[in-house]
């Protein structure tokens, strides 16, 4: 296996001396790690030019133990070129950021694929829930899950999500625990529909009602015509009504009902 190494080592400084090439910051080059020293290791990319690779510029997984560090002599690989120092005549390289760069790819093909994936929750806060999505940290809020009173509920429990938002300038990576249940719903609820749904929450601005396991508002001035004092005293949780589906946004996972012009026995 190390024969293999050091053959592959020679082979490939052999095609790197082939090429006369610039390098610049941000670029990303091929390289063959050569030595550890004790902060980094020393990278081979091309007879012209040396690399240096920090500690801190490498996946902590790839580097826990002094045998995982030992494993990295001889690796054949691309690495991102953060800058050249002028003391030290090397360029500083960096594992970590290339695989960032690579995770933000990944991500924007999953959100234009309109993927869905299940993910363990790792923490939770106050403001919702905390996973990892292609090697990134990613929020789902709790105004995107359906049983936010029960949140603890879910620490280390896998989560199916969608991607909600993505900004990258901002690392910020929001998911939706709500839109893919409208999708991998049966029942595929349509706008104009008409059904019944079982209240689950009452609220001043309006009723919480289940669907078909989907959670949807009914908002107070799409209860009826009249004006509602108190609507604490008009509804009441496990109430069965009926209701029309009025607006469906399935990116969000939110879905507004009316109770306006249905003819119910339970009014």
């Amino acid at each position: 296996m190390i024969k293999s190494k050091i053959y592959e080592k020679y082979n490939f400084v052999e095609i790197l001396q082939k090429y006369n090439y610039c390098l610049h910051s941000g670029n990303i080059v091929a390289g063959v790690i050569m030595f550890k020293e004790s902060s980094g290791f020393l990278v081979n990319i091309g007879d012209n030019f040396s690399g240096y690779l920090p500690q801190e510029e490498i996946n902590k997984k790839f580097i826990r133990t002094e045998r995982a560090q030992n494993q990295l002599i001889y690796l054949t690989r691309d690495f991102f070129i953060v800058k050249y120092n002028l003391d030290r005549r090397q360029y500083i390289l960096s594992i970590k950021r290339l695989e960032y760069i690579r995770s933000w790819k990944r991500i924007k093909q999953l959100e234009f694929e309109n993927c869905m994936f299940y993910l363990k929750i790792n923490y939770i806060n106050k403001g919702g829930l905390i996973t990892n999505l292609e090697g990134l940290q990613a929020f789902v809020p709790k105004s995107q899950i359906y049983a936010n009173d029960y949140i603890k509920s879910y620490r280390n429990k896998k989560v199916i999500c969608k991607i909600l938002i993505i900004n990258e300038h901002k690392n910020q990576l929001v998911l939706t625990a709500k839109s893919p249940l409208i999708h991998l719903s049966k029942h595929k609820l349509r706008p104009g529909e008409i059904l019944y749904g079982t209240i689950t929450k009452v609220k001043t601005y309006g009723l919480f009602i289940k669907i078909y396991k989907i959670i949807a508002l009914l908002h107070i001035s799409e209860i009826g015509f009249e004006y509602i004092d108190n609507i604490h005293k008009v509804f009441c949780i496990n109430k069965l009504i009926k209701i029309r589906i009025i607006h469906i946004d399935s990116k969000q996972g939110r879905i507004s009902v009316s109770k306006r012009k249905i003819k119910t026995k339970f009014n």
